[in-house]
């Protein structure tokens, strides 16, 4: 059976992606150990708070390293919210600049809207290509974030992790921000929005997601 591997480091919507997975009829485990996070078929970080205090939360736990050592390896990361926020180079949330895990180049800054946060609905322009969403690209995703990354600028500096893949880039608008939704990158891919909470877009998100395995 597939097996996947919730990283619990205390930042993020851990239950709902629980059940989202476990509805999927898959082995899903919600934990931090280092063992079986690197065992399993797939691996996903949540993220939800403070930028700075989700990468410092990862680094307290390991998650860092369980991240570095499964992308190297080729073996899937799925990051969602914040959990793609920090695959970034660095967030300035606050107004004070904070470091990511560096593995794409680009800067989390806040939206630029009347109103935030971008909290609903909201369609996004697929990627060519696009694996994640496949049969999804006229489908809307909820989001709940106040920052985003506007300007991805390739790779960070950990970016040779993922050297020799291509990036596809899922876009969205809101207020008057143009920002990334999704990333996919080699074994990494990521969402600024929810699939949890996307309802059966969202399901058939995490199954396009596992079928990459």
């Amino acid at each position: 059976m597939t097996s996947v591997v919730v990283f619990d480091y205390g930042f993020g919507n851990v239950r709902s992606m629980v059940r989202a997975l476990a509805n999927l009829d898959i082995d899903v485990t919600l934990t931090s150990d280092y063992r079986q996070a690197m065992d399993a078929d797939g691996l996903v970080v949540p993220g939800v708070g403070a930028f700075a205090a989700c990468v410092e939360g990862l680094k307290t736990v390991g998650g860092d390293r369980v991240i570095d050592e499964r992308l190297r390896a080729g073996k899937p990361v799925l990051g969602v919210c914040v959990g793609l926020q920090v695959m970034f180079s660095q967030g300035v949330e606050g107004g004070t600049p904070a470091d990511g895990l560096g593995y794409l180049g680009g800067v989390v800054e806040p939206l630029d809207a009347d109103v935030v946060p971008h909290m609903g609905w909201n369609t996004v322009e697929a990627a060519e290509g696009s694996r994640l969403l496949k049969g999804l690209e006229n489908e809307r995703f909820y989001f709940v974030h106040s920052y985003a990354v506007g300007h991805p600028s390739g790779d960070g500096a950990n970016g040779g992790v993922l050297a020799g893949s291509d990036e596809r880039i899922t876009w969205c608008e809101y207020g008057r921000s143009r920002f990334v939704a999704a990333v996919e990158q080699g074994p990494l891919s990521a969402t600024q929005f929810h699939p949890e909470k996307s309802a059966e877009a969202g399901a058939q998100l995490l199954r396009n997601w596992i079928a990459t395995f």
